[in-house]
Parts: structure tokens; sequence; C-alpha cells
């Protein structure tokens, strides 16, 4: 029966993403007919020059965006998931560990210094800047975190030591906007609010093999992170090497989450809310809860999308205003119906 229920969800969750993704490929500051859209297609793959405006807007701007913001959404609510099974708590976000602020503190000193560094890796300077600030911070906690004694880390360890980390780091962002210059600081403001708009067709790749790659792992500790829902010590008394599981989920987690905002910038809500409302739904089995949530992440992620580019058009919205916007009052409702402080 629960199959059953599970399967349904999935096919509903699938025929919504796929309408989600036709009508946000189709809609924005520059309206693209279907019959645009087709013909742009066909002179892709047949290798015919475009040179029509609209078909040449929807392949090289409008689709890498769509297709971004799917594997985007998804590498974050996976994200959620994995952090959320570590810690056993279910309001717990991917970039808890310091992996979000890591990457922020990455791109303000790339936008404020980066041209004192003389590299210049093109439109991948920003993302690899992001990328290292992130594996910084999180290796940071993940080090910190562990026990002089035997070696291991805790969940609580990891839990403090990210929220102290966090905070370094967001102190670190800020120190950076109060040197920049005035095109610097609005740079990184907006970065810093996550954006859509930068996608270009080699970096969507990269974000699509890895999410694919770690969304793949990350199937294969779904049963694992299932029996450390019973606690640590049961956890090992069938056998699970916890501190090879958490090293390998926060891994997972770090390159995704690190990957993902790197090339869109911070974007909060998606990681929190996404498993959050499934778990409600269909239960706590993280086995549902991966797949499940890459769906429903690249949904809420591209209708957050469409709203940041139809509210105010022809100009846009950052990004994680919008998912700021449709989040809060979405887990305030949640935490109501599961009497979390209530």
């Amino acid at each position: 029966m629960q199959s059953n229920k599970s399967n349904l969800i999935g096919v509903l969750l699938i025929l919504t993403l796929i309408a989600i993704s036709l009508i946000s490929a189709k809609y924005g500051a520059v309206n693209i007919s279907v019959q645009e859209i087709g013909d742009s297609f066909y002179h892709t793959f047949s290798g015919h020059e475009i040179t029509d405006l609209n078909q040449r807007i929807f392949i090289q701007i409008r689709l890498p965006r769509v297709l971004m913001g799917l594997f985007v959404g998804a590498a974050l609510a996976v994200g959620g998931v994995l952090m959320q099974a570590l810690f056993r708590n279910p309001i717990v976000e991917p970039g808890l560990i310091g992996t979000s602020s890591g990457a922020a503190f990455g791109a303000s000193l790339y936008f404020v210094l980066g041209a004192s560094f003389k590299i210049d890796l093109g439109e991948w300077t920003m993302p690899l800047a992001a990328c290292i600030g992130a594996l910084v911070s999180t290796g940071s906690v993940f080090f910190l975190s562990q026990s002089k004694s035997n070696g291991k880390s805790s969940v609580t360890a990891l839990l403090l030591i990210g929220v102290a980390i966090n905070a370094l780091f967001l102190s670190g962002v800020g120190f950076m906007a109060y040197i920049a210059r005035d095109p610097q600081a609005r740079s990184m403001t907006f970065w810093n609010l996550g954006t859509l708009s930068g996608s270009y067709w080699q970096g969507l790749w990269f974000v699509a093999v890895v999410t694919i790659v770690c969304l793949a792992f990350s199937l294969r500790y779904a049963k694992q992170l299932n029996a450390l829902m019973l606690g640590e010590h049961e956890a090992q008394m069938i056998g699970i090497n916890l501190q090879n599981l958490k090293l390998k989920i926060i891994l997972i987690n770090v390159i995704m989450v690190a990957v993902a905002t790197a090339f869109v910038g911070v974007i909060g809500f998606v990681g929190l809310i996404v498993p959050h409302f499934l778990r409600m739904i269909n239960g706590s089995d993280n086995r549902f809860l991966i797949w499940a949530s890459a769906l429903l992440g690249a949904i809420l992620l591209t209708i957050s999308d469409m709203a940041a580019r139809l509210f105010l058009s022809p100009a846009e919205l950052p990004i994680g205003i919008v998912t700021s916007i449709i989040g809060v009052p979405i887990f305030i409702i949640l935490l109501r119906k599961t009497n979390y402080f209530f």
C-alpha cells in the first residue's frame, strides 16, 4: 500500500515537473511561442544556424536557465534530506554545517579582491572561488568537531561547530561588503540572494553531472540513514560504521550543495521545506524522500524562478527573495501542523 502511494506521488511529481518546465520555458521577459520552441530544437539538432531572435533567446538563455533551476532545486532539496537524516532533525537545512556561508565568502573574495589575485578562468573563476570557500568552511566544521579522545565527530558537535563557523564566514562576507566599492557591493548582494540569470551551457552540464552522481550515491546510503533514525547506538548495533557514514553523507552534501550554490548563489528554504513537506504526506523513509525531494525541489525552484522573472518583468527579482516569500509561510504552517514549538 505504501509502495503504491509512493508510486502515485512520483507520477504526479513527474507530470507536474514537465508541465511547470514547459511553462517556465515559454514565459518570461520575452514570451516564446510553442512554434518557436519547436523550430529552435529542430534547427539546433539539424545543425542549421538559428537566425530568429526569439529562438536564439530560447536556446542560449531560457533553456539553460530552466534546466539549471531543475538541477539546483534537486540538489538543494536532496541536501536537505541528507542533513535532516544525519542530524535526525526535520528542521535542518543543507547549509547548516557552513557550506552556504563558505560559498558566499568565497564569492565575496572574488568580487572584491579577484583582480588582485591575477587569476582569470573566465566564467569558471567565481564558481571555483565559491566552491573552494564551501569546501574550506565545511572541512573546518568536520575537523574542529573531532573528539580529542577518539577522533570521532558527534552529531551535536557538528551542529554547534557548524553554527559557529557559519557566523564566522558570514562576518567575513559582511567585512567584504564593507570594504567593497558600489559595483562590487551590488554584485555581492545580488549573488547572495540567488539568481539563475547567469546560467550557461558549460556550467549547466557540470551542475547536472555532479547532481546526478551525488543523487545516485545518496540513494545508495538511504537504508543506512533509515537505520540511523533509530539512534546512533542502535545503528552501531546492526553493524553500521557511523563515522564512515557521517563522513560520506557530509561529503556528498557539501559537493552537491557547494557546486549548486557556486553557480547560482545562496538560495534558502528549498532544502528546508521540501523534505519536511514530503515527510508529512508519506513518512520518513529516506529511500522515498531522496528521489521525491529531487523532483519537488526542482518544481519549487522552477516556480520561484518564474515568479522572479514575471513579477517585475522586464526587471527581475533575486530568486532567494521569492523562495523566502514562498517558504516562510509554508514552513510556519508545517511547523504548526506538526506542533513544533507550538
